[in-house]
């Protein structure tokens, strides 16, 4: 792959990411059934992908089940995502999640004891300012907060799911991480999904399919590939649209207009990202610290 062909791959890979509200959305099963399906259609687009090689061994038992508890994590990133987009919007659900590199900064310093720098604490405030410009109606008794808290909290569990993934998975093949992460996603989701599952209809399975094709399985294809090529900063600037490409896309298929505080709001939250991004870069390595 060419640096090109490398920088289309990661634009695709993160308007596939954009694209998880808009299906979402665009499904009008539950948030469970929307889980369990999405769940569903990437573990059979990473069976092929996930057979142990030469350069990757099979994970032990101990490990298949810190991944399976990572997944778990990720199914509930999935279905507070999807809460908030019933509730609120994409727009709104895309910005509220978009406030996971604030957790993921507070979370490493508390987890790894790692030293938390001025210009992180930046991250944390800039991500915050953003949220009280987006959501400025604190009336539960209105869509704004509740959908934004659900959005944050999905946010919340992406950041531990990072923080976790920081753990487990060195040494382990990607597609054998996705596929043991998604497959304890699909067991534990069949329960509270299955009551809803008649419900659905097949144009509900036809979006929940393309959610899981597209914005799983090949976004994440896409984003690894790429970064063969392409470095980690370039790769989390480009992944600072995903918001911005789902925002776009709400706007044009639901009408979903930002207002002037929450484009305010949704430019400190990306100022944030691509802050995080920057430090994430020069953040000093473990064993430089002790």
């Amino acid at each position: 792959m060419r640096h090109r062909s490398a920088l289309l791959a990661l634009h695709l890979g993160a308007l596939f990411f954009g694209l998880s509200g808009i299906f979402g959305k665009l499904a009008l099963a539950t948030p469970a059934v929307i889980v369990f399906g999405r769940a569903l259609f990437a573990v059979a687009a990473l069976l092929p992908f996930a057979r142990p090689d030469t350069d990757y061994r099979s994970p032990g038992w101990r490990r298949r089940l810190a991944l399976a508890g990572a997944g778990l994590l990720l199914g509930g990133h999935w279905w507070s995502f999807f809460v908030a987009v019933k509730v609120s919007g994409v727009a709104l659900a895309t910005l509220g999640f978009a406030s996971f590199p604030a957790f993921t900064v507070l979370l490493e310093g508390l987890l790894f004891r790692e030293r938390v720098r001025a210009a992180e604490w930046g991250v944390v405030a800039l991500v915050s300012l953003g949220l009280l410009l987006v959501g400025p109606n604190f009336d539960f008794a209105s869509q704004t907060t509740p959908g934004l808290a659900w959005a944050v909290l999905s946010g919340l569990l992406f950041a531990l799911l990072s923080v976790s993934n920081r753990a487990i998975t060195p040494g382990v093949k990607p597609a054998q991480a996705a596929l043991w992460q998604n497959l304890a996603i699909l067991v534990c989701g069949l329960p509270p999904a299955w009551p809803h599952l008649p419900a659905a209809s097949a144009l509900d399975w036809l979006w929940i399919a393309l959610l899981g094709l597209l914005c799983t399985a090949l976004a994440h294809s896409l984003f690894v590939a790429s970064l063969r090529v392409l470095n980690a900063r370039s790769a989390s600037v480009v992944f600072a649209l995903e918001p911005v490409y789902g925002i776009l896309f709400a706007w044009w298929l639901f009408d979903e207009r930002p207002g002037a505080r929450m484009l305010a709001g949704g430019a400190l939250i990306l100022l944030a990202t691509l802050l995080s991004a920057r430090l994430s870069r020069h953040a000093p390595r473990a064993d430089d610290r002790e």
